[in-house]
């Protein structure tokens, strides 16, 4: 059971109920020739949203414009409904976790995270009392006392979320948290941020892979060269792409056995062999045909060793949201 930071020291977080956490309206960034956000309005209060995108897409500007460490060259961002160019107070509502691997490999976690609790003002007893609160809430007391050095890829992730914690932010923004770490620290730092949404904080969390941000929220923005392409329920903007065919293989030891049961079947658009072992279903309708597909199976009498869809990915969704608009 994860404890509820808000109600562990600190004041609670400010519901805002007019006011986003995070307001873009016509932003743009570029450095050089390079455009790093192209014309982002959105807004964005409470829960978890994802933020999707290859390398390039510009996460990290628009995290670097939300932390105040760049300013936009066109358009209005607002913080709380505050301008954070005219007053300073809405970083202190902010915790921040960098892709960036460097930390403080002499201290111990809770070193770290106290050290940075008493940047925000505590004092020392406070700090270690509130650093022990998200170190116990990030899952790593058993080892807040080992040199951060020692730590696993998984720990130091969870070390750098915790003292993003130590202020009690009502905004938390974790660029990449995911990125390097073993299942069991995935499932940990997963556990961890939909708890923070469900707390009622405003939580963006980056990644260039689709699946890590399905497990943490339904809630994306989706990022492709500085511009946003979609901000939504990422169900509902699955079912913008109905429109075009999806693609179902399937490994098994008889392919043309599969394709057989299938050929009739009113779901399937066409019916590829990719080699002696694998079968790829064209369907307009895939939540259908993977309720159908076990019967089927079961009807031929083939063995199905894997099952995947190829092109239920990022790279699938931005082709589809930037076909024709390029």
């Amino acid at each position: 059971m994860i404890p509820d930071l808000s109600q562990q020291g600190g004041a609670e977080p400010v519901v805002q109920v007019n006011t986003p956490a995070v307001l873009l309206d016509h932003v743009s960034k570029w450095y050089g020739q390079v455009v790093g956000l192209n014309d982002v309005s959105i807004a964005i209060s409470g829960g978890v949203t994802g933020i999707l995108g290859m390398n390039g897409a510009g996460k990290s500007t628009l995290f670097k414009l939300l932390c105040g460490r760049i300013k936009p060259n066109q358009g209005t961002l607002r913080l709380f409904g505050v301008n954070p160019w005219q007053s300073t107070s809405p970083f202190s509502k902010i915790g921040y976790v960098s892709e960036s691997e460097r930390l403080h490999d002499w201290m111990t976690g809770l070193e770290f995270v106290s050290t940075f609790a008493r940047l925000h003002g505590l004092s020392r007893e406070e700090a270690v009392k509130q650093s022990e609160r998200v170190i116990e809430f990030v899952g790593l007391t058993d080892v807040m006392n080992k040199r951060i050095g020692k730590y696993s890829k998984g720990m130091r992730q969870r070390i750098k979320i915790a003292h993003a914690l130590v202020n009690d932010p009502e905004l938390i923004i974790l660029d990449e948290p995911l990125q390097g770490c073993d299942p069991l620290a995935r499932t940990t730092i997963m556990n961890v941020i939909r708890e923070l949404g469900a707390q009622g904080r405003t939580v963006l969390v980056s990644s260039h892979i689709l699946q890590e941000i399905e497990r943490i929220t339904e809630q994306i923005m989706i990022l492709h060269r500085g511009r946003l392409l979609a901000l939504g329920n990422l169900h509902a903007i699955r079912s913008m792409l109905d429109e075009h065919p999806h693609s179902i293989r399937l490994t098994c030891d008889n392919p043309r056995g599969i394709a057989h049961a299938l050929v009739e079947n009113d779901l399937v658009d066409g019916l590829v062999f990719e080699d002696d072992e694998s079968l790829v279903i064209s369907t307009h309708h895939l939540g259908e045909m993977h309720a159908q597909l076990p019967a089927v199976i079961h009807g031929s009498g083939v063995r199905v060793t894997g099952i995947d869809n190829p092109d239920d990915n990022l790279e699938s969704i931005l082709q589809y949201l930037t076909r024709g608009g390029e």
